[in-house]
């Protein structure tokens, strides 16, 4: 371990804990402090595989001022090591104030990778793992909520999205009526727990699905993005709703010049740029 004191954000089992790393355990051993969201929940994983390191507490109510203790003990030489209750720190969970922190006093951050449920939920879910968009749990905010809705209803990569059980309808309503019923997804439930299970299906049927059942256990949402042939669709019948002109002042209202404009309308409309000048200039189609 570094011997000037730094920052390692250690990834915990999120269910099995035959996930956890020989690493995860030996920095979690040789650390002078561990850093944990929740010291009861780590402490029967800490009990389990024998780590005495002493433990306080760093949380979502506490982040800002423990984040100025924890930097003061690795500026005095102590290497501290940041645990959350399941899965990889800053992750949906707290860490992230604590490595600006650690960047702006010059410690040395390192991470033991892990599990993490975003990523083994979006590598199993059948949907595209090329491009895909985090989203962790949706705002509260009723705003804000709607904000974030409105920005990945057009979103073309695959959505991630985790939620608890018990607002796990309402979000799915909520989708259904913003993405569109036929929009397919797979839920994934408890991850590598007992009772594990992987659903792919539309949220139409997601949405009768659990009219019928309970949601239990914790979820995460992996949504199939927009297909950019919907997309492409849904474009161009924008555009095709516009006025030559107010296609025109779309770009030209962005600094283009009217000639690279008109390239721009053209490309748009899938017709030459001597068509768009033609109409321009004449009002011919």
């Amino acid at each position: 371990m570094d011997s000037e004191g730094a920052l390692y954000l250690v990834a915990t089992p999120i269910g099995n804990l035959e996930d956890m790393t020989y690493r995860a355990v030996r920095v979690l051993k040789e650390a002078d402090l561990i850093a944990a969201e929740d010291t009861r929940t780590s402490g029967i994983l800490l009990k389990h595989f024998e780590v005495h390191t002493p433990v306080t507490s760093y949380h979502e109510f506490n982040k800002i001022e423990k984040a100025d203790y924890l930097i003061q003990e690795m500026l005095s030489g102590k290497n501290v090591a940041c645990i959350t209750d399941a899965g990889t720190p800053g992750i949906s969970d707290p860490g992230e104030e604590l490595v600006k922190k650690c960047y702006e006093s010059g410690i040395p951050v390192y991470p033991v990778p892990g599990p993490a449920a975003c990523i083994a939920a979006v590598t199993s879910s059948g949907l595209s793992c090329r491009r895909f968009s985090f989203e962790a749990f949706l705002p509260k905010d009723k705003k804000e909520r709607e904000r974030v809705l409105s920005e990945i209803k057009n979103d073309t990569r695959t959505i991630i999205i985790y939620e608890a059980p018990h607002h796990l309808k309402k979000t799915l309503a909520e989708l259904s009526e913003v993405l569109g019923a036929d929009r397919r997804l797979t839920l994934c439930r408890e991850l590598t727990k007992k009772f594990e299970d992987k659903q792919q299906m539309t949220l139409a049927e997601a949405n009768d699905f659990y009219d019928k059942n309970d949601p239990r256990g914790e979820y995460v949402l992996v949504i199939e993005g927009k297909s950019k042939e919907e997309a492409a669709e849904e474009r161009q019948q924008a555009f095709s709703e516009m006025t030559l002109e107010e296609h025109m002042k779309l770009y030209m209202d962005k600094g283009m010049s009217e000639k690279d404009a008109m390239k721009a309308v053209a490309k748009d409309l899938g017709v030459s740029k001597r068509d768009i000048y033609k109409q321009l200039k004449t009002g011919v189609d």
